[in-house]
């Protein structure tokens, strides 16, 4: 399971309400992409709720594909983000103030140090490929990134 697979809308129960509409918890749940990010909600929405949805939406929905946002570039945006928030230093806990504080999304910090455990497994794994592979740039960019992850 993916880490956005993980990520859920905050004040969840108020946004239905606002909006007379279910839709999963999931941020990046077909429906709740659907229902938040079709447009046609916001003006249900007060003020500072659309603002931070209007902001994701921005951030992490804008591309050009067909299918967007369905086209998995949302989640890999979104992963790039909770990556710069990690190089920025801070631990998951910190991460999920940040993410909630700027999007009004949230995960548990448990799920967070998953996503970076398995992000330094798969540098690893890829530094030593590139070293089998005789190919030391592709190796101390895999070091260099693992080491920015563990904080090092």
């Amino acid at each position: 399971m993916a880490v956005t697979d993980k990520i859920y809308i905050k004040n969840h129960r108020q946004l239905v309400s606002q909006l007379d509409a279910n839709f999963p918890k999931g941020a990046f749940s077909g429906a709740t992409l659907d229902v938040l990010f079709g447009g046609g909600n916001l003006d249900q929405l007060n003020e500072a709720t659309a603002d931070r949805v209007i902001e994701f939406s921005k951030d992490f929905l804008d591309c050009d594909c067909q299918a967007n946002p369905y086209c998995g570039h949302p989640e890999r945006k979104f992963i790039a983000y909770l990556l710069d928030l990690r190089a920025q230093g801070l631990d998951p806990e910190a991460m999920v103030d940040v993410m909630t504080a700027d999007y009004m999304v949230y995960a548990y910090p448990g799920d967070i140090y998953g996503f970076l455990d398995d992000a330094v497994r798969t540098l690893e794994a890829t530094e030593d490929l590139a070293n089998v592979d005789d190919r030391p740039e592709e190796a101390r960019r895999a070091a260099n990134a693992r080491a920015e992850i563990e904080g090092r």
